[in-house]
């Protein structure tokens, strides 16, 4: 009886994972100076599936509001945005990334220290969630990023 349970266990384990659509790859939060109220968070979302997905919401415990955003250049000055979804097109992927869409972690509960990892989970309009333990990692600011790589467009 111990073996069928098992297999049972293992065949919807495997199905489960078999109709899964969504992929969460490469996913970190920024590290924070000490009293910094705020973070974001960045990752690679693919959709393994036929029809588009949208990221709704998110949350973390590491946070007491966590919204998602996008940069957007607004009368020639970048400006972050909140936005009510993030599409994740059918069999193709979205980036997260500074500079462009990300999700804010807002009023962090403490600093976001490098090397440790923070809860956060994600709300997809086809009804499924994730769960993850996302790394903190040490990320340079874009002004400096961008730094002295301006264009004149």
């Amino acid at each position: 009886m111990f073996k069928a349970a098992s297999i049972g266990l293992i065949l919807g384990l495997m199905s489960a994972s078999a109709i899964a659509e969504i992929d969460v790859h490469a996913p970190y939060a920024r590290a924070t100076p000490p009293h910094a109220p705020n973070s974001a968070t960045f990752m690679e979302i693919l959709n393994n599936g036929d029809d588009d997905i949208f990221l709704l919401s998110a949350s973390s415990a590491a946070a007491k509001t966590v919204e998602l955003h996008s940069h957007e250049m607004i009368d020639g000055l970048m400006k972050m945005r909140q936005v009510d979804n993030i599409k994740i097109p059918a069999d193709g992927k979205t980036v997260l990334e500074p500079g462009g869409l990300h999700i804010m972690l807002f009023n962090l509960h403490s600093s976001l220290k490098e090397g440790s990892t923070i809860p956060l989970n994600l709300f997809f309009s086809d009804q499924t969630s994730v769960s993850l333990d996302i790394p903190v990692k040490k990320v340079m600011p874009l002004t400096v990023m961008k730094h002295g790589h301006e264009s004149a467009h």
